[in-house]
């Protein structure tokens, strides 16, 4: 009887050589900080655009901290820090790092790989660029990103961090980035330490 093992281990193989990816690349993130930070009226004192963005990367607990503000899950029921219309949640917020472009999994508390390439060069040399991407089709696509953009500017408030929200750009991996149907990019959000 040949094991269960050695039938993976061929099927990888053919996968891999065939040019199919056989899995999914994941980076977990530590637990997200959710205790620190400036009180919210100096974080909305503090809150301004800046681009002068270094290229130095957030650490994992960082950026685990930004995601989880913009766009993390905060009860029980499934619900997010953000709010949107009907409880749609339809929104995906990527993360372009230096090791590629990445989509936040809130659930999991997880960066699940989209693409492998460095794609820093489409967009800024911050430290990480998130991109959010929507729902065409839904009434409030553009509502629910600025729900986004504005919880991910506090963050940065609070934290120190510098950041710049823009349109431009947002077509820079159409036809790249592996997104649903009917999903577009529209906000570019550049976000990192200030020079």
């Amino acid at each position: 009887m040949i094991k269960l093992s050695k039938i993976i281990a061929a099927l990888s193989f053919v996968f891999i050589f065939s040019g199919v990816a056989l899995a999914q690349e994941f980076k977990n993130l530590p637990e997200p900080d959710k205790n620190g930070g400036k009180p919210l009226m100096q974080a909305l004192n503090l809150r301004k655009s800046e681009r002068g963005i270094s290229e130095k990367p957030l650490s994992l607990q960082e950026l685990s901290n930004l995601l989880w503000a913009t766009w993390g899950i905060n009860r029980s029921d499934g619900k997010r820090t953000a709010p949107t219309g009907r409880n749609s949640q339809k929104i995906e917020v990527y993360a372009v790092l230096q090791d590629g472009v990445w989509l936040y999994d809130a659930k999991n508390n997880r960066l699940q790989q989209a693409l492998a390439s460095d794609e820093r060069g489409k967009y800024s040399p911050a430290g990480v660029t998130l991109l959010y991407a929507v729902d065409d089709e839904d009434d409030f696509d553009e509502m629910h990103v600025g729900s986004l953009y504005q919880n991910a500017g506090l963050y940065c408030a609070s934290a120190g961090l510098a950041n710049v929200v823009k349109r431009g750009g947002s077509d820079a991996l159409k036809g790249t980035l592996p997104l649903k149907k009917d999903y577009e990019v529209k906000i570019v959000h550049a976000i990192g330490y200030a020079k």
